[in-house]
């Protein structure tokens, strides 16, 4: 056991640890830990302990390292040097190396670790965030190519609200990724393959034999044609055995076939991408027909594995655990989910080396991937155990989309809403309430036609998003637009509008922002100017655990935490015209940067005035 200080060497290689990737340090909590790190080496170099660091919400400290009674546990009767849990942390505190991020350090209870942090090291670490940029915030996060598999409509369908949860949520996880500067690969698994694609092309041919002549205009409402040929498909059985021929013909590679294919695909793609860009939303496909080719070589590897068994006329992975085994070929020989999915898996570790893979789906296919991640670790594809290992995968699942009589979203006529009409109305309430808005200030004449759609856009499709990212996404929730577009609460549109009431303060204060970053110096001398900058300064272990858990409300809470206390913050702070302006004037500057990188993680454009 040894109690010995940390020797400057060690000290300087942590402090290097600390200020690594460039400007960027990592987290409060990530910098902290690695002092808390080298203490625990120095001080019991015979254990192999990870810091338990974690920011504090009591009076005693800013954050707390709790390992002492873990530490305790293991060494209790064994060493003559620690009496107690308490002696324990006494001797963590002794071997912190110096910093000048820590101002004050205690013990309290049974060994937890108290540290109070410097107010001039936070007040520079915020003044170093508007000088080099919010980037410097970024968390270090251990894996490096991910991998999002989200949205993923089917083709010759319409993206209805049933889509707009794994939009949303995947394109939030994507970006907050990004952020934290893995290499990021947004993939658009569209279902662009399968019996389906047999009756819309025999419908085609059949009522329009020359629709390469006529082009796009022989499918016309790709939903209403759609929907045609499966009412043939389901009542028309000489119709059906068309179709079914048809599938067959298309899959052997016939021309005539895979052109028209192509066809239904380009113009389905087409629809798609304009949700997308109304909703800021980018991707990549690789849909289904991506895959097909590498199924045979996939399988055929996991059969010479022995995982591939006959079971009533069908091929299957049995799974420990389940009750029904994973079907990879059908009775009928023909593909399905899992083989494709398998297909896409092999070529995402082995061919794109993706070390982190996310699928964004609803929790109704959970079974699906708890099984189909077994057989991939039943082939020592992945990891089978130590859940830090890489590569990983995770699904991420979220619940349903309910209207306001507690059942699933649709329209009065029982169908799901289309996801182009909701994005429409959230847009037209926004703008019918901003024009109220602005006819009761007598503001209306200062903005122009443009400004009103570009705002009335960035508040509905805002409110559309936050709506469903504030809340866990493993739970359903009320679509509301009454709820949603209310100025008030934890809603996008009172954010929006606390960060454009910012704007407007720095704007009033008539001095150069960019100027003050230069010359001004922030101050954390009241209590409110301190519980704000601490806030601000947690901005990146809040990313980092939204990215760790895949739970992008951790996120949206921490935005609307930082609204309520920059609002204390303005209550109890005179700002302009006081003896602090400038410092103030940073701080206000320092809380519309870091709201709008929340807003830009969301998806959700910042407004500027209101």
């Amino acid at each position: 056991m040894s109690g010995e200080t940390l020797a400057p060497a060690a000290a300087a290689a942590v402090q290097e640890q600390i200020v690594q990737d460039g400007n960027r340090v990592g987290s409060v909590k990530q910098q902290l830990s690695s002092l808390f790190e080298a203490s625990l080496r120095a001080t019991f170099p015979e254990l192999n302990i990870e810091p338990m660091v974690a920011a504090c919400t009591a009076k005693f400290g800013d954050y707390q390292c709790n390992n002492a009674m873990g530490i305790w546990s293991k060494l209790k009767g064994a060493s003559a040097e620690f009496k107690n849990p308490k002696s324990v942390g006494q001797g963590i505190i002794s071997n912190l190396p110096p910093s000048e991020m820590i101002e004050s350090t205690s013990v309290a209870g049974p060994g937890f670790v108290n540290i109070g942090l410097s107010s001039t090291w936070m007040a520079q670490s915020i003044q170093n965030m508007l000088s080099n940029g919010i980037g410097t915030w970024a968390p270090l996060l251990p894996a490096s190519r991910v991998l999002v598999d989200f949205s993923s409509p089917n083709i010759a369908k319409e993206m209805h609200v049933g889509h707009l949860r794994s939009t949303i949520i995947g394109d939030t996880l994507a970006r907050m990724l990004e952020f934290s500067n893995a290499e990021v690969f947004r993939r658009n698994h569209v279902g662009d393959w399968g019996t389906q694609f047999g009756m819309l092309i025999q419908h085609l041919f059949e009522t329009f034999p020359n629709w390469e002549d006529i082009g796009e205009q022989a499918i016309g409402d790709l939903q209403e044609f759609y929907k045609a040929s499966k009412k043939r498909f389901d009542e028309d059985d000489l119709f059906k055995e068309r179709a079914q021929e048809a599938v067959v013909r298309l899959q052997s590679g016939e021309d005539k076939y895979r052109d028209a294919w192509k066809r239904i695909c380009e113009i389905s793609r087409r629809e798609f991408d304009l949700v997308y860009e109304r909703l800021g939303v980018h991707l990549e496909v690789k849909g289904e027909s991506f895959y097909n080719p590498y199924i045979p070589g996939v399988l055929e590897e996991l059969s010479s594995k022995g995982l591939i068994e006959e079971s009533e006329g069908a091929r299957v992975i049995f799974i420990e655990g389940q009750q029904i085994p994973l079907i990879v070929v059908k009775r009928d020989g023909g593909y399905n989910y899992a083989s494709t999915d398998l297909a896409a898996l092999w070529y995402r570790l082995n061919v794109e080396k993706a070390d982190w893979i996310i699928y964004v789906t609803d929790v109704g296919q959970s079974l699906h991937f708890t099984m189909f991640f077994s057989a991939a670790k039943r082939a020592g594809w992945l990891p089978d155990s130590n859940i830090k290992a890489f590569p990983k995968t995770s699904h991420v699942g979220f619940g349903l989309v309910l209207g306001s009589d507690g059942k699933r979203f649709r329209t009065r006529s029982s169908e799901v809403v289309r996801l182009v009409e909701l994005l429409d109305e959230a847009k037209n309430r926004s703008k019918a309430e901003l024009l109220k808005r602005l006819e009761e200030s007598g503001k209306l004449a200062e903005w122009t036609d443009e400004e009103l759609e570009k705002t009335a856009e960035a508040i509905g499709y805002g409110a559309v998003k936050y709506a469903d990212l504030k809340n866990n996404r493993l739970t359903n929730y009320t679509f509301s637009f009454d709820q949603m577009l209310n100025d008030k609460g934890n809603t996008a549109v009172y954010l929006l509008y606390a960060h454009a009431r910012i704007c407007s303060i720095i704007r009033k204060s008539g001095k150069e922002i960019e100027d003050l970053k230069k010359t001004g110096r922030i101050v954390l001398g009241h209590a409110d100017e301190r519980i704000l900058g601490l806030h601000l300064i947690r901005f990146a272990e809040n990313v980092e655990e939204a990215c760790t858990n895949l739970l992008p409300n951790v996120l949206c809470e921490y935005l609307y935490d930082l609204s309520d206390k920059f609002s204390r913050f303005y209550a109890s702070c005179q700002v302009v015209g006081s003896a602090e302006e400038t410092s103030r004037l940073l701080l206000c500057e320092a809380t519309a940067v870091v709201m709008r990188k929340c807003f830009h993680l969301l998806g959700i454009q910042p407004v500027y005035k209101i």
